[in-house]
């Protein structure tokens, strides 16, 4: 038997020779899927404990981190969440009290590695989505001072990203001036675009799979593809491109690319499903749904199913916002086209079909129907979340999984934490 837990304990364990990760956050998606990526060529990544992770409601110690840091063996590239060490997590990054200052002093320790280690750094920091944010100019100034260290070499590459741009939103305008800054400073390691979560994912990506690939894009709705997407206010065609880009593909419009990534943005799911079936007679291809915001379009997953097609992509998402989910099925798919070990990239699909399609589309509903929010995180709320869950197993990729436990990490029904075993 082969545990999915196992198997994440394996890449979280300190060994020599690998790459360390530095996540966002605690969450599963922001912690264990790049961690899972990474892993997925026989790789063993280095990973904090959630426990010295931001969660909602309590930011990250930056001490012990930089601690943390500090001991793992050196062998390989530092991918990392500036806005983990600056401010202690995505949701701190947007209310910190901290001065610019103060903010780049934790900041430090990633110029100092890079200096003791001469092993590069991929970061990126993110731009606060409103009306969250208390001080934009705090986290703008910290922002371009990370040019500076992009231009003196500090980081290979540097992503900035921005975070739910709802209408109104300064963000966009704030990404197109630093874009424009990099550009007339020739910093042709930084990049600018729409996004948070998916990031490290990407980065991870750039990192582990350096060589250049092509993708071709095609949409279940090219029309609609043209249109700006929420959370972004960007076309949804520049949306993936950025995202291709920054997850080191090629964009062609050529039949024989490297992967053909489909989109699906409406439509008929039917019809969508039999073109992924056709797709993938031609060659290796990646989903993403991004129909609607962090819920899967059921009937186009259960056609893929029936067609027993979801277990021969390179990767799916269908998760959360559109960037979020082109991001991350690019970015496992860029890894999954370099002869991935079998078993990682069959158990990466699991844990991707439980979590973007199972939960997203059918099981959170059904959760929160059963239980109130305000009682999720609790024992009864947990139980039931695990009762619920084991009704939907078991599942089968290429191997069959089922369900040993299930969790909501951070008290809410946004997102879950769970333990397939394959058999």
């Amino acid at each position: 038997m082969v545990r999915c837990t196992l198997l994440l304990s394996l890449l979280i364990t300190s060994q020599a020779g690998a790459q360390t990760l530095l996540p966002l956050d605690s969450r599963p998606t922001t912690r264990v899927l790049p961690a899972l990526i990474a892993g997925l060529n026989g790789g063993i990544p280095h990973v904090p404990p959630a426990l010295l992770l931001g969660n909602a409601v309590q930011e990250a110690n930056p001490a012990l981190l930089t601690a943390w840091l500090n001991n793992q063996p050196v062998g390989g590239p530092l991918i990392a969440s500036l806005d983990a060490l600056a401010y202690g997590g995505l949701v701190q990054s947007r209310t910190s009290p901290l001065t610019a200052a103060q903010a780049l002093a934790r900041l430090e320790p990633l110029r100092e590695w890079h200096a003791r280690t001469g092993q590069p750094v991929y970061a990126f920091i993110t731009l606060p989505r409103e009306p969250d944010a208390t001080d934009r100019a705090r986290n703008l100034a910290v922002t371009q001072a990370m040019l500076d260290w992009a231009e003196t070499g500090i980081f290979a590459e540097l992503h900035i990203a921005w975070d739910d741009a709802l209408p109104g939103s300064p963000a966009p305008a704030e990404g197109a001036a630093l874009a424009k800054e990099a550009a007339d400073r020739g910093l042709t390691n930084v990049r600018v675009y729409p996004g948070a979560d998916e990031v490290l994912s990407m980065l991870t990506a750039r990192a582990l799979a350096p060589q250049t690939k092509t993708v071709r894009v095609e949409y279940s709705d090219p029309a609609e593809a043209q249109k700006v997407i929420k959370y972004e206010g960007i076309p949804l065609t520049q949306s993936a491109a950025n995202h291709a880009a920054g997850s080191g593909f090629t964009v062609t419009q050529e039949a024989s690319a490297d992967l053909t990534l489909y989109v699906f943005n409406g439509g008929d799911p039917r019809k969508s499903a039999l073109r992924v079936s056709a797709l993938l007679r031609r060659g290796p291809v990646a989903v993403a749904d991004v129909e609607k915001v962090n819920l899967g379009n059921s009937r186009l997953w259960a056609d893929l199913t029936t067609l027993r097609q979801h277990a021969n992509l390179r990767a799916l998402a269908a998760w959360g916002t559109p960037g979020n989910n082109l991001g991350s099925a690019l970015a496992h798919a860029k890894l999954a086209l370099n002869t991935p070990e079998p078993v990682r990239q069959d158990a990466l699909l699991a844990r991707e079909y439980a979590n973007d399609v199972i939960y997203s589309t059918e099981l959170r509903a059904a959760l929160r129907k059963a239980v109130p929010e305000k009682e999720l995180d609790t024992p009864q709320g947990q139980a039931e979340l695990l009762r619920l869950a084991q009704g939907y197993f078991p599942l089968r990729i290429g191997n069959l999984y089922v369900l040993e436990d299930a969790s909501s990490p951070w008290g809410r029904s946004f997102e879950w934490e769970f333990d397939l075993q394959a058999r």
